[in-house]
Parts: C-alpha cells; structure tokens; sequence
C-alpha cells in the first residue's frame, strides 16, 4: 500500500489514488462511516501531492462512495439512509416481509460467519469475546438485550473482511435493530429463550475462535433456523 502512484499507462495519478483508497473500502478496512485521514497524511501516505490527494476525494464523492464530514475531513458512505426507510415500510406493511428479510440475513449471514472464522484478527475475538461478556451480564441483570445482540452480528460482518457485505450491513442495520428488538422482546421473551439464544452465539463465537467456518456455518444456521421456527408459529 505505499508504493507511490505513476503518471502514465493512461491513467492520471488522482485516479490510481481514487483506485487503491477504493480498495480499502472495498476490503473492509474502511467500512461505512469510517473516517478517512486528513488530505496531508493521505498525501504523505501515497507519496502523492494533496491536490491529487482532492481530486481523489471528490471523484470519489461523486461516485457517492464518500461524503463531507461536518467541521472537516471525508468518510466513507453508510448507505442506510437511501435504503431503510423503504425497508422499514414493507416490513410494517407486512410480517410476512420481515420473516422473508429474516430468511435473507439466514444465508447472508451464513455465509459471513464462514468468512468471518477464516479471516478474523485476535482484535475481532477480543470484540466478540467483550460483546459475549456484556451480553451474559446484561442478561443476568434484565438490561435491555437486543443491543448486544445486534453488536454482536455487526462484529461478525467486521470480522468476515469484506467490504460489500459491510455496506450491505450498512443499509439494513436500521431495521436489523427492529427486527432484533422484536426478536428479543415479542418472538423470545422468557430468560429460558435469552438461555439458548446465548448458548446458540456461544456456539458461533466457539467456531469463530476455532477458526472452523464449517462449524461456523453450521452453528448461524441452527441460531437463524431456530429464529425462522418461531416465526413461523405466529399468526399472521
């Protein structure tokens, strides 16, 4: 990442910067909301002057991949605000809507977990391990439980190293906290269903710090199947 960008070979050089600040959005490294640094450490960074550091910036910005951060500096796109409001709406149109959302996040889901067991860092296991502990005792204590829960999903998508599936994460995290408070308040009310719903990201975590996205795999499936069962015993 610090070899300094060439003029020539038909490309001018605010693009190849353009290019590789794209290749870390699109690995994750900079997820959605994340905020870049100023054009002077990118520059320095880059190897590269600050105006082809702007030209980069704004091309990008264009794109609508990035925006203008209140008081100064850019950040990468959450794409949440042009997508969930339409979301939210079919879902409060219909139940049957949330439970197709719901067996849509089952195979994204799956297939992040798998990800996340292959390419998570010991900074990933240390977050899950923290959100796994907060959980425990916010159940122990009746503190609201969907919070952690929705954290935990979100550091899994950290931990699976890709950045389309951070921004797809992005634009349904706001219904992702309804659909998880309606999970953890309406569908699973009792300590004995907070029990085996622990148990069940237990598992997960397990195969995750295991590195054994077969595992992995398996234990999502077995958590959103189990999720999926109950929605299907509710009246329409």
């Amino acid at each position: 990442m610090n070899s300094k960008p060439k003029a020539g070979n038909g490309a001018r050089v605010s693009d190849q910067v353009a290019d590789r600040i794209l290749a870390r959005i699109a690995s994750g490294e900079w997820g959605p909301g994340h905020r870049l640094p100023g054009e002077r450490q990118l520059a320095e960074e880059m190897g590269v002057s600050r105006v082809s550091i702007r030209a980069a910036l704004q091309s990008l910005k264009t794109q609508g991949l990035l925006d203008a951060v209140q008081g100064g500096g850019t950040r990468v796109i959450a794409s949440s605000a042009a997508m969930d409001p339409g979301i939210l709406e079919l879902v409060r149109v219909s139940r049957d809507n949330l439970h197709d959302l719901a067996e849509i996040r089952a195979i994204l889901e799956a297939w992040a977990v798998g990800r996340a067991a292959r390419n998570r860092s010991e900074a990933d296991l240390a977050e899950l391990s923290r959100i796994m502990e907060a959980t425990e005792a916010d159940i122990s204590g009746g503190a609201h439980k969907s919070e952690n829960d929705v954290c935990f999903h979100l550091a899994i998508a950290k931990a699976a190293g890709s950045g389309i599936y951070l921004h797809i994460m992005a634009v349904i995290r706001g219904i992702l906290h309804q659909m998880v408070d309606y999970h953890r308040y309406e569908l699973f009310p009792s300590r004995e269903d907070d029990k085996i719903i622990l148990g069940q990201h237990r598992a997960i975590f397990d195969a995750i710090k295991a590195r054994d996205p077969a595992a992995a795999e398996e234990a999502m499936r077995a958590h959103l199947g189990f999720v999926l069962a109950r929605y299907s015993r509710q009246p329409s």
